[in-house]
């Protein structure tokens, strides 16, 4: 990964049919207010909607401070991530999707000054505020604390206040070599396997700063927000699966992913009667 040294943060921002959202998506990245140069990409997976033209229309006014990735077709979320991020050049990378938004002005000064002065976390994140196509709340902590997370607790799911557009990282190629595995575009949980992946190859943790700094929009256009629950669960079980074939554990995290499989998952597998797919998943942890 090759960046740029005077460029502290690259914001990188991907975007499908987000027209009602992506301006104020990204007016909260051009109010941030920082001691170091930044840049604004956006991929653009090829919006049908008029996302396209608002965007074009931000990259006209500020030229110099926002890129554009518009790739020939639509490659979807996946290769449209690895190309915006393969575009950015900042010493660190802060994501946030086009239908999201960041609600404090100090948000990247106070989590880059962070990772500056603590180099065993690979990512910084923060608190979110859950909010509905009406910007009514649906979810929010009201007494946040500072949370932080190994590989090991990310492994058997704990990763509250972790969402993808809190998150500052390092950009550096330990993390992104995720991308470069034969089994990334297998996963539909992208961001908790990102997440699982740049604390275990770099061997550094997350911390999550105690601010409600960033609003998550739930509407029906969203990835998850369409997906019926049942087929939410086959996902879910399947990135289940693909963790513990693909990750590194033993001992007493071995034995919390086999009863994290038998408390979570395995009614759903013998209710459709896949016997042999419990078995063999019981089987793996044993």
């Amino acid at each position: 990964m090759i960046t740029n040294q005077d460029l502290m943060v690259s914001v990188c921002c991907t975007t499908y049919n987000h027209k009602d959202f992506i301006a104020q998506t990204i007016e909260s990245f051009l109010m941030q207010e920082t001691n170091f140069r930044y840049e604004i990409v956006i991929g653009d997976d090829c919006s049908t909607d008029g996302t396209t033209e608002i965007v074009r229309s931000y990259k006209e006014k500020y030229p110099d401070k926002i890129k554009i990735i518009y790739p020939e077709k639509n490659r979807g979320a996946h290769l449209n991530t690895i190309n915006s991020l393969n575009a950015c050049e900042g010493k660190y990378i802060a994501l946030c999707d086009g239908d999201d938004y960041w609600t404090n002005p100090q948000k990247l000064q106070k989590q880059v000054d962070f990772l500056e002065n603590n180099p065993e976390y690979v990512i910084c994140c923060h608190y979110t505020r859950v909010i509905d196509i009406h910007n009514n709340t649906l979810n929010v902590e009201e007494n946040p604390v500072p949370l932080e997370y190994t590989y090991h607790d990310l492994l058997v799911g704990r990763q509250a206040e972790t969402k993808t557009a809190t998150l500052v990282y390092h950009n550096i190629p330990q993390v992104h070599e995720l991308f470069q595995t034969n089994w990334y575009s297998s996963c539909y949980a992208a961001d908790k396997f990102f997440k699982l992946f740049a604390t275990f190859n770099t061997g550094r943790k997350i911390y999550v700063m105690p601010e409600v700094m960033s609003c998550y929009r739930n509407h029906v256009g969203g990835v998850w927000s369409m997906i019926k629950n049942e087929a939410r669960m086959e996902m879910v079980i399947s990135d289940f699966n693909l963790i513990i074939r693909r990750f590194h554990y033993r001992g007493m995290q071995k034995k919390m992913l086999l009863l994290l499989y038998i408390k979570r998952y395995i009614l759903f597998e013998l209710s459709r009667y896949r016997l042999r797919k419990a078995f063999d998943t019981v089987k793996y942890l044993l």
